[in-house]
């Protein structure tokens, strides 16, 4: 058997699925040291078939691709899903010439997708997201000057909704959803209110995450939070809940890089920074939509701590958001909340506890378990360590569109 390279074709299919030398250790029930060394060449002179078997069923690849450097096959989850893929097309389509909807109409419209968003009613967006798009960039086109900037700043919340939707979707989408950021931080630009440049330049950071770019993302987070501070704090606690979300997308960018001390210092503090913005205002608050405030900031801790592979130190963090603040959070916060449980207790090595977790996760949004790809792999992680994983696991797997 050709052994050469083993550890190379590894280190990059266990890229690809988005697995951190970490997490792969785990499922292969060994240590990160243990991946270091396979990787990197000193294991690979007597590789046990057993452990390439293993490693192959781990990465979802067949086992030849560990041993041969034929040409890689893109994942099979690689392609949007239908919806998504109508809500791409949209950013392309070419503009109608009818006259477009009064704006206090389109409001409302984005509105009510904006609350579909928050519920994680995401076939709902796929459904009036496009007819939204295509309306408010024709009604930028006929507004009068006078209210040129009341209607980019629509234009703007658009492109960003556009945006978070894609995001929830991954690297599929990652290409079109950096086109939406950057349409929706000109727009933004144009309508001359920090509130849009604020919440434009937080998802311009996350699409830079998406693209593998995470200290460009931290740089461009930190000097939008400089440049706007002044002008978001005078607007109160919409400005202040825009400010803060600013900073915890540094946080968010700063840890989706290797862990260095430095580094999780470096998050922390913008995680901080963040918390003294959410006791300025002083409560949990949905202004623009961002459920903002000390529970929200809570919620970014354990996050930055998961990205870092702190299990541990992120269920500790979770302890700071009471059930009470839990329940006021929308369902997308409340199951994304559940899920990040259930990753910490994965790495805690607790899988009772991240199945239930997951299930909880999936009775609050179904849409947010079972249509996402990180989830769905985190379901099949959950299954595949767990001896038995019961029915309701089992069916949640099914439902995802997994082997139980």
């Amino acid at each position: 058997m050709d052994t050469s390279d083993i550890g190379r074709r590894i280190a990059y299919w266990r890229s690809e699925r988005g697995y951190t030398q970490s997490d792969f250790g785990h499922l292969m029930g060994q240590t990160k040291r243990w991946v270091q060394s396979l990787e990197g060449g000193q294991r690979q002179q007597d590789p046990r078939l057993s452990v390439l078997v293993r490693a192959a069923e781990i990465l979802r690849v067949p086992l030849e691709q560990l041993l041969t450097d034929t040409a890689p096959r893109p994942p099979a989850d690689s392609a949007p899903p239908a919806d998504a893929l109508r809500v791409i097309d949209a950013l392309y389509a070419p503009e109608r010439d009818d006259d477009p909807p009064a704006r206090h109409v389109m409001q409302r419209r984005l509105d009510y997708c904006c609350v579909a968003f928050q519920a994680c009613h995401y076939a709902a967006l796929a459904r009036d997201l496009p007819a939204l798009l295509a309306d408010a960039e024709r009604a930028t086109h006929a507004a009068p000057v006078g209210e040129q900037g009341e209607a980019q700043a629509l234009l703007s919340r658009v492109y960003q909704l556009v945006t978070s939707y894609l995001h929830k979707y991954g690297a599929a989408t990652a290409i079109p959803a950096a086109l939406a950021a950057d349409r929706g931080l000109a727009a933004a630009e144009r309508s001359g209110d920090p509130v849009q440049m604020g919440a434009a330049a937080r998802r311009v950071a996350k699409s830079l995450v998406y693209q593998q770019r995470p200290a460009a993302a931290v740089e461009f987070a930190t000097t939008a939070a400089r440049r706007l501070a002044d002008g978001l704090t005078d607007r109160g606690a919409l400005g202040l809940s825009t400010l803060g979300m600013l900073y915890l997308s540094a946080a968010l960018a700063e840890s989706s890089q290797e862990r260095t001390t430095d580094r999780v210092r470096a998050a922390g503090g913008y995680v901080d920074e963040a918390g003294e913005v959410a006791a300025q205002q002083g409560a949990d608050l949905d202004e623009d939509f961002t459920q903002f405030g000390p529970t929200n900031v809570v919620l970014h801790r354990m996050d930055v701590l998961l990205r870092f592979e702190d299990g541990w130190s992120a269920l500790e963090a979770a302890e700071g958001a009471t059930p009470q603040a839990l329940a006021g959070m929308t369902r997308e916060r409340q199951a994304g909340h559940r899920v990040a449980i259930a990753r910490a207790s994965l790495l805690t090595r607790d899988k009772d506890a991240a199945g239930a977790a997951l299930l909880q996760a999936d009775e609050l949004a179904p849409e947010e378990v079972r249509g996402r790809p990180d989830t769905v792999n985190l379901v099949k992680d959950v299954v595949r360590v767990t001896r038995d994983p019961g029915p309701a696991l089992r069916t949640l797997a099914e439902r995802c569109g997994l082997r139980a």
